[in-house]
């Protein structure tokens, strides 16, 4: 598992790339190695193999759960980012004893909004950044 690498689990739309920006600046402007689904394109391996991997190696994670609105053509919210959150907690709680030296930042845009829409989290601190780039 790489000690620096971060992984960024984040939307990828043009309106979220300059929180998305700020995030990745954060990560390298600390001495860290950023990581995230868009790192390479390679047709022979699927999108969650390639997820279960930048999990498996990366010691750090970053998860923003602030995108939960509906999304106009489906009418659905994008279940993405809470979905590679738990991956994430689960190799942490099921993994080896390397795995379980995870650790992670948990963000949103308000302090206990997720509890509407991700109840499970209850007891774990998020940190609100009221979706502003800077603050993230």
């Amino acid at each position: 598992m790489g000690a620096r690498d971060v992984f960024i689990n984040c939307p990828f739309d043009v309106a979220f790339a300059p929180s998305f920006h700020a995030l990745v600046f954060g990560v390298l402007a600390c001495g860290f190695r950023a990581r995230c689904a868009r790192e390479m394109d390679d047709g022979a391996e699927t999108r969650i193999d390639k997820l279960y991997r930048i999990v498996e190696e990366s010691r750090y994670g970053v998860h923003d759960l602030s995108r939960t609105e509906l999304d106009p053509i489906n009418n659905l919210p994008r279940f993405n980012m809470p979905l590679e959150l738990g991956l994430f907690l689960g190799a942490k709680r099921y993994g080896d004893d390397e795995q379980k030296k995870k650790r992670c930042l948990i963000l949103d845009v308000a302090q206990y909004r997720y509890q509407q829409f991700i109840s499970d989290l209850a007891g774990m601190d998020i940190t609100a950044h009221q979706g502003v780039p800077r603050t993230m």
